[in-house]
């Protein structure tokens, strides 16, 4: 948020370069689910002020000492529980719905792009609604009783502990074909809640600037993707994105005619 708490940003401006845009993908951090009650892992008393990543989010602590692994997961099952979409989310939503957006590639595990209802979402770091088991492939929905003290979930099929559908540290990321694929059609890409510090999502704003595309950035504040050049049609909001995302699609609903966005 800008120092007196307003949003700055020329929405009439973004709306025009993205009504002018071939075709427009949103990249999100976890800055797009903060106003739904989910803390940035690396803000003050998030989960890695709490718990070394390097100690207890990587596949060889899970391998190890899967209970030591699963004091990280309750709390981060904890910390997602009964979260529920914001205005950003479902702005989002409504952009692709009435075909401005062609997906989101997010880098958060929370689930609510797809709760909001966008359906073209690529998790570049897995996803946490479900467990995962490495021996058989098998998944299940998190239950209530998996976030509760008490013995690491087990497979039912092998009996093999549970994971997160997320990806740990020594993990391949998920998705990252179809996630090129769909950034080599985009032109304009909206940054979302996130400073793309850590590839490989560090990478796609790059691609779509070497290939001459532009970024629309919105964030609580200048970001070092701001500093480096946004593009020949890219700009920069600044505010809360419960608040910012929701003005840009009023201000493409307003430049398309009434009815234009659901």
């Amino acid at each position: 948020m800008s120092p007196d708490g307003t949003v700055a940003g020329d929405f009439d401006a973004v709306a025009l370069a993205i009504a002018g845009a071939r075709r427009l993908i949103a990249l999100t951090g976890a800055g797009i689910s903060v106003e739904s009650g989910i803390p940035d892992f690396r803000s003050p008393g998030g989960l890695w002020s709490v718990f070394d990543p390097m100690e207890y989010a990587t596949l060889s602590c899970f391998l190890d000492d899967p209970e030591k692994a699963w004091t990280l997961y309750r709390a981060l099952g904890a910390s997602l529980a009964g979260s529920q979409p914001n205005p950003a989310h479902r702005a989002l939503a409504d952009l692709e719905r009435a075909g401005v957006l062609a997906g989101i590639v997010t880098q958060n595990i929370d689930g609510l792009h797809q709760a909001a209802g966008s359906r073209t979402v690529l998790e570049i770091h897995g996803e946490g609604t479900r467990l995962q088991c490495l021996r058989c492939r098998g998944l299940e929905p998190v239950r209530p009783a998996h976030l509760e003290p008490g013995p690491v979930p087990a497979c039912a099929a092998c009996g093999s502990p549970l994971k997160p559908n997320i990806v740990l540290f020594e993990e391949p990321v998920r998705d990252l074909g179809a996630i090129s694929a769909l950034v080599r059609t985009c032109d304009l890409m909206l940054v979302a809640g996130t400073s793309v510090e850590v590839a490989p999502a560090s990478l796609l704003p790059e691609d779509v600037l070497a290939r001459r595309g532009s970024l629309v950035e919105m964030n609580l504040e200048p970001t070092a993707i701001t500093e480096r050049g946004l593009g020949p049609d890219g700009y920069f909001i600044q505010g809360p994105l419960g608040t910012t995302l929701p003005m840009l699609a009023a201000a493409l609903r307003a430049r398309a005619g009434a009815g234009g966005i659901a």
